[in-house]
This record gives structure tokens, sequence and C-alpha cells, in this order.
């Protein structure tokens, strides 16, 4: 098989920072891809990436993921945990623990794993897991950037069903979910699973046979990552000016610039859900951008009017050095540039917009505009 791998230590931070760039405000932290890949390195494990057309076609795929809010974990809930007197028995094998559940239950091993989305975490976490199993990980994801739900893979939006799932939290507990009646309630119920784990959990599911996979992955992608962390560290390097080789990178724009001035967010049903509000600054002077997130960023309003919003991508990125910045670490006082790139086009159809991922799929009563044609009338 051909295939990419990560090499060196700096490889797996090139990786996880174009994963990160990529993840819009979520897709796991980076701290915890970059602990699972600095692990495996030191055990001499081969962390690499295949092209799909490479898996055969009587192979079953599986994904496995991390579930759950990417909120801080408050003292209220640390206190909690040890009043139970629970202990963390998996720790990062809980994704594979969670593979192999799902290949018992259905009764045939998983001879392929498939990234659900990109991000620090969510990405990085099951290459590190398929190098442990020897198991080949695809050079694709199901989102081509991150998402908060399974709503928003291209599973769903081609007709594909993600269960049986199994769940494996951090504390050693298992539940396989064996059917549910659709894929709303699917994630509604994984998302229970990771708030009674105290706010995430690991799950394998969308068992696919290879063909399958192929048809709905998004190729590619993990490559791509590589090239832009990369790309972006290079960039920063020989000065340039790396939000500039980003957005040449990713067919992207250049959308705002500022300081945030201010982020409200809560903790709630398995999500984190925000507002990042950016005060403008150079070009931007007197100007506002308001980037509201459900895990992810999803909508935002430019001078309180709507403006770009999913199945489009806003990231926001530290200025000076390209950083993506997740919606767990944004604060107050950074001084962030907003990328904008196209989503998939296939979340851009009637039935994409209105069933997972259009403004109106998350309660704002906003017609989307596609990004291209907001950028036109800039």
């Amino acid at each position: 098989m051909g295939s990419v791998q990560l090499q060196t230590w700096q490889d797996c931070e090139d990786f996880v920072r174009g994963c990160v760039f990529m993840g819009t405000g979520g897709g796991g932290g980076p701290e915890w891809g970059e602990r699972m890949l600095r692990s495996a390195l030191d055990e001499g494990l081969t962390i690499e990436w295949v092209d799909a057309d490479d898996i055969p076609d009587d192979v079953w795929t599986a994904t496995p993921y991390g579930m759950g809010s990417i909120a801080p974990v408050t003292q209220e809930t640390l206190d909690k945990i040890e009043e139970m007197g629970l202990e963390d028995r998996l720790g990062d094998t809980s994704m594979a623990e969670a593979v192999k559940e799902l290949g018992n239950y259905l009764g045939q091993p998983i001879g392929c794993l498939v990234c659900a989305e990109l991000g620090g975490g969510n990405s990085a976490a099951p290459l590190v897991t398929g190098a442990r199993m020897g198991i080949p990980v695809v050079d694709g994801d199901y989102a081509g950037r991150a998402v908060p739900e399974e709503l928003q893979g291209t599973p769903f939006i081609h007709g594909k069903h993600s269960w049986p799932v199994a769940n494996v939290d951090r504390w050693g507990n298992i539940a396989i979910i064996k059917y549910t009646v659709d894929s709303y309630m699917l994630e509604r119920l994984g998302k229970m699973l990771a708030v009674a784990a105290f706010g995430s959990t690991t799950q394998a599911g969308t068992p696919l046979p290879a063909p399958e996979m192929k048809e709905v992955l998004v190729h590619g992608t993990l490559t791509k990552c590589l090239a832009l962390g990369r790309a972006i560290r290079e960039a920063r390097e020989k000065g340039d000016d790396p939000i500039d080789t980003a957005v040449e990178i990713t067919g992207g724009w250049r959308l705002f610039e500022g300081v945030v001035s201010g982020k409200e967010w809560e903790d709630r049903d398995g999500y984190m859900f925000g507002t990042n509000h950016v005060k403008g600054t150079g070009d931007y002077e007197g100007q506002t951008l308001d980037v509201w997130f459900k895990n992810e960023n999803h909508v935002s309003w430019l001078n309180g009017e709507p403006w770009i919003c999913s199945p489009d991508l806003v990231i926001l990125a530290r200025k000076e050095s390209g950083e993506g910045i997740t919606n767990t670490q944004i604060k107050e006082g950074d001084e962030v540039v907003a990328v904008g790139i196209k989503g998939l086009e296939v979340f851009r159809t009637e039935f994409g917009l209105d069933r997972a991922s259009g403004p109106r799929y998350f309660g704002f009563d906003i017609d989307y505009v596609p990004i291209e044609d907001l950028m036109r009338e800039r």
C-alpha cells in the first residue's frame, strides 16, 4: 500500500496544526492529539495513512472518534468524579477498546479505520489507534472539517446509518447502541453517554464495507492537513504572513481581523455552545464580527447582519502565528484573523442544508448564502 508517514515530531506537530486549522474551533483539543502522537512515536509505532483505493473491497471499515462537549472541565465535575471514586482505567486506549468491541459485536474484525472529521484530537487519535492495533487508516474523513453531530457527516447525507456503535469511556464502562430509529436519535444517545461519563467518551461506529466507504469518503484530507500545517510553520519561519499562506493553500478568503472582545459559552446537552465577539482592527476598525458555535463555528454576523454560515467554514486563527484556535481555548484579548473556506457541495443541497448543516438547522432564521457569493459582493 502507498502511504504517508509521520516520521518525526515535527511531522506530527505540522499535522495537528493543519487539523486544528480545519477544525473550525472544534475537533478535539490539539493537546490530546499531540500527547497521543508523541506517545506513539516514543513506542516506536508507525504512524501513517494509506490511499483509500488500496483497501480491499472485502474489508469492513469503522470510524472511531471522541464524543462530547469541548467545554473546559469544571471543578464541580472534578469533585463529583472524586466523590464517586472513579479511576481513569483506559485513558487514550479507550478508542482501541471501542473498535474491538464493535468488531466483537459484528462478529467480524474491523480492517480499516476512517476519521470522522478533521481536528487536532479526532484526526490524530484514529491514527494512533490504527498504529497500535495494526489497522490501516485511510487518507480522508467524513466531513472535510470538524462537526458537532453525526448529521454533518457524509454517511448521513448519502443515506448510510452509523449503528451499531460501541461506546467505551475512560472509566471502563462499555455500551453497545444496537439500533436507533434514525441518526438524530443516535446522536442524542451518544451525547447522553458522553454526559454520563462526565463530558466525553469514545465511540466506534459507521461500520461500512470498503466500497461504500470509498463512495462517501472526502478523499485526501489528511495529506492536505499535513501540507497546510507545514506551510503555516514554514511561512512563519521565513517571516511571511502565515494567514496569507493558509488562505492560498485552502482556496479561502481573509474575512476579518481584530481582537476578541468577549466570549459567552455554556456546557449543555453534551456540547459547548457560545459566541465569540471580535472587535475590528486595522482595515476593519469600527466593525464587529460575532461567531456562534456549537463546539465548532457555524453562524456569523458582520456588523450585526447575518454573514457566513455552515456548511461553509469560519476559522479563527492567531494573527501572528497563523495557528487555529479551538473554542475551548480562545479568550478575550486574543488577536485573531477570521478565515473563510467553501464547504463541501454535498452539504449545500436542499437536503443537506435543511436536515444537517444550514443555519436553520442550527436554529437561526437565516437564509444560507454561499461564501463565494458573499465575497463577490465585497
